[in-house]
């Protein structure tokens, strides 16, 4: 790219071994020279949700990281981990990583499942807080969904395991396919809130579930595959007693939009973290 003379700017996509599917995201595995504004001004120029910079790697596996969406710098984001990960797994192999973060330190490690690598992701310490009823009014009112739509089992709650998310449960699939908000109204609200994104989500069954992600505060309409959101929602449900302690869920995100991807979360009793995988790979 013309806006990083030097400095090699890969694309990838995750939770999908289809570069056509998933969440693409923009690595710069070396970033150290690189100041905010440079940072920025290449995941404007993406156009990704969200692009990951590493910087000082150490030698034995561990990074920080910065994540910017084409608006600004966020504190973490799970799609573009998994994407850089897999990324230093095509050049170094896989093994264990460790990603420190904005948020927090997390932990990834890649495997090699025949042709394809796995990222599994381990999120910082997660929680959930209760939504303000005026809040939630003003969320359903950008949204254009009325309460009655709403899934009595799946209460609002925003959720946390590296950035906030407001989790809001359909009652039908047909709801979570209709989706035309008012962006203007939706971004006001969730810089309010300190949210990222909103965890938009339909019960398909016990343990699998479909989600979309709204993302007016990252500078688009809306996130093919969104780890961090996905993580939280394990926190969420776990929280809830809607799962039980130990279990995988699986996570269905991208068909509306036409880039679908699987999320797998896994929860394990007695460590309250939150893990999140999915395949990767690079796009052109």
């Amino acid at each position: 790219m013309s806006s990083l003379p030097g400095h090699e700017v890969l694309r990838y996509t995750a939770f999908s071994a289809d570069p056509a599917g998933g969440n693409p995201a923009g690595v710069v595995l070396d970033a150290s020279t690189l100041d905010d504004a440079a940072m920025l001004a290449v995941a404007a120029e993406l156009g990704y949700s969200e692009s990951a910079f590493l910087t000082a790697p150490d030698g034995r596996g561990r990074h920080t990281v910065r994540y910017f969406s084409p608006k600004a710098e966020v504190p973490f984001c799970g799609h573009a981990t998994v994407a850089a990960a897999i990324a230093l797994a095509e050049r170094d192999g896989p093994g264990d990583l460790v990603f420190s973060t904005a948020a927090g330190t997390v932990p990834v490690t890649v495997t090699r499942e025949g042709d394809e690598l796995r990222a599994t992701l381990t999120s910082v310490e997660p929680h959930t807080t209760d939504v303000p009823a005026d809040d939630l009014a003003e969320a359903l009112a950008a949204l254009d969904w009325p309460a009655a739509d709403l899934d009595p089992a799946l209460p609002p709650r925003i959720a946390y395991a590296g950035a906030r998310h407001l989790v809001l449960a359909a009652a039908s699939r047909e709801r979570l396919a209709d989706l035309s908000y008012d962006f203007a109204r939706l971004e006001a609200l969730m810089h309010r809130l300190d949210l990222t994104t909103l965890q938009l989500v339909w019960r398909e069954s016990a343990t699998v579930f479909h989600v979309r992600d709204p993302f007016p505060v990252g500078g688009v309409v809306e996130d093919p595959a969104t780890g961090a959101a996905a993580a939280a929602f394990g926190a969420y449900a776990r929280e809830l007693g809607l799962v039980p302690a130990e279990t995988v869920l699986t996570l269905h995100q991208g068909a509306d939009m036409g880039r679908p991807g699987t999320l797998t979360v896994a929860l394990h009793a007695g460590d309250a973290r939150v893990r999140v995988s999915g395949t990767g790979t690079r796009i052109g």
